[in-house]
């Protein structure tokens, strides 16, 4: 296992923590929603149709765990997925989701 050798106990978990915020849905659609640019929290409290504090409360988790990072600008704080890696992962497997939906769906045309 690559991965694994790379990484001592304690980064293993908190691996498994950033997993495990990303696992609940609600915080994965903020973090795609700062995906490919800087959101407010307002924006996402709309966006999702849940309240500024409900988003801010998850903000918090998402950005201890280092996910998430927070740009004041003025008197708003904008939030986006700086890291590369995050970036990257999260998009590849956005990708690899609509690529199985795609192929179920074609499919469902008769194609098989």
């Amino acid at each position: 296992m690559r991965g694994r050798a790379r990484i001592g106990d304690d980064q293993v978990v908190e691996l498994a923590e950033m997993f495990r915020l990303m696992s609940d849905p609600t915080r994965l659609k903020i973090i795609l929603a700062c995906l490919d640019e800087a959101a407010s929290v307002g924006a996402m409290a709309e966006r999702l149709g849940i309240s500024a504090s409900l988003v801010s409360h998850h903000l918090r988790l998402l950005r201890a765990a280092r996910l998430l990072q927070a740009d004041r600008r003025g008197r708003q704080v904008f939030y986006a997925v700086q890291d590369e890696h995050i970036r990257s992962m999260l998009s590849d497997m956005v990708d690899h989701v609509a690529e199985v939906d795609a192929d179920i769906d074609a499919g469902a045309d008769g194609g098989g």
